[in-house]
């Protein structure tokens, strides 16, 4: 099926928003007014859940030029974690529009919807994820889609208006195999073209086209490059750079690259792969908002191995430990801000998000660490 061009896409999204606000379906507007123009919670923040089993919270620190972030504020999620860590990347996810939060709820089956108001996170809606233990979330201009790897496996699509979430009349998709597929991660290419799923069991990425109301086409399988693909980050230019755990073997981790947005789709197109990382574990990726550059966090090795982004999405190591979190610190969540100055990374061993200053290299200056974070802490999001 040939994918409906951006442009067209995002029409018919914005008429459909307004039709549904027309019907009376649009949640009530912030009441308060961001007068400085700072956006309040939508610059400069850093966001993670507890995913604790009592009751999930949203964690909000403040980041700082010259520093380690400082805890703002913690607001409940009214859904219930896993309580361990969750094995994804994606389990916090801020929209294309950074005006909107959503977090899963493993163990209650549930995605709440927040808005990032000047006075501080409004809980718009929790909805059922249409699945079992809901590990990631990916958005692109209001159509959200939920991983759920409980169960079967699944993913499940949703309209965002306003906060609230209504699923899609024809948005759940089965995965590569019924049951036992270990995904890692789903996300949208930039248009918003294309659906991704990471199978570590399976060691293949599945990827479904997005039709123009927001259903999934046929499904697609492409073996991956490397064991173990986990977790994956797409470029301005539609590159996809996946880690992959090689299995978790001491050193043996690697990344690879394909290319997406190809008509007709047919799946991702490997261009590099895999460079080894010579780390252990690595598993969660971001890039800068240029581009140019690939963090992978290695959670054996408590390190971050950087590469470099070619034009045409070749990837090359340039430091295989660029940055550390510390002595079995783990090195778990990792998220670029969209200034791309700075990187976060969630430390899950010594319950830390350790920060670092990104130089016009690429090169990783430790920015120190905030601590507290709960056992289990799960998803990153930065703005």
């Amino acid at each position: 099926m040939q994918i409906t061009a951006l442009l067209q896409r995002r029409r018919f999204v914005r008429l459909l928003s307004l039709g549904m606000a027309a019907a009376g379906l649009a949640a009530p507007a912030l009441a308060h007014h961001d007068a400085d123009g700072d956006g309040g919670l939508r610059h400069g923040k850093i966001f993670t859940s507890t995913n604790a089993a009592s009751g999930n919270e949203v964690l909000v620190y403040a980041r700082a030029a010259a520093g380690p972030a400082t805890l703002m504020s913690r607001v409940p999620t009214q859904g219930l974690g896993s309580g361990a860590g969750l094995g994804s990347q994606g389990a916090v996810t801020l929209s294309s529009s950074g005006r909107y939060l959503f977090v899963v709820n493993a163990r209650s089956n549930t995605l709440s919807t927040f808005e990032l108001g000047h006075a501080g996170l409004v809980l718009r809606s929790v909805v059922d994820s249409g699945g079992l233990n809901p590990t990631s979330v990916a958005e692109n201009d209001g159509l959200v889609y939920v991983l759920n790897a409980g169960g079967s496996g699944n993913v499940a699509g949703f309209r965002n208006q306003r906060g609230m979430l209504s699923p899609l009349a024809d948005g759940v998709r089965g995965l590569s195999a019924a049951g036992g597929t270990a995904p890692g991660q789903l996300g949208f290419d930039h248009d918003g073209d294309v659906l991704v799923v990471s199978e570590r069991a399976t060691n293949v990425l599945s990827s479904y086209p997005v039709r123009r109301d927001g259903s999934l086409g046929a499904r697609l399988l492409t073996p991956s490059a490397g064991q173990t693909p986990f977790g994956f980050a797409v470029t301005q230019r539609d590159q996809l750079i996946v880690s992959e755990a090689q299995g978790g073997a001491a050193g043996a981790s690697s990344v690879s690259s394909y290319r997406l947005g190809e008509h007709p789709f047919k799946g991702p197109q490997l261009v590099s792969g895999p460079v080894p990382t010579t780390q252990t574990a690595a598993c969660w990726v971001a890039v800068t908002p240029n581009g140019r550059y690939a963090y992978v966090s290695n959670a054996g090795s408590s390190s971050i191995s950087s590469y470099a982004i070619g034009p045409q999405g070749a990837i090359s190591l340039m430091a295989a430990q660029a940055g550390l979190t510390g002595t079995n610190a783990g090195a778990l969540d990792a998220a670029a801000t969209p200034d791309g100055q700075q990187l976060h990374v969630l430390a899950s061993r010594a319950l830390q998000i350790v920060s670092f200053k990104i130089g016009h290299d690429g090169a990783l200056m430790p920015l120190g660490a905030v601590g507290g974070l709960p056992m289990g802490s799960a998803g990153l999001a930065a703005n």
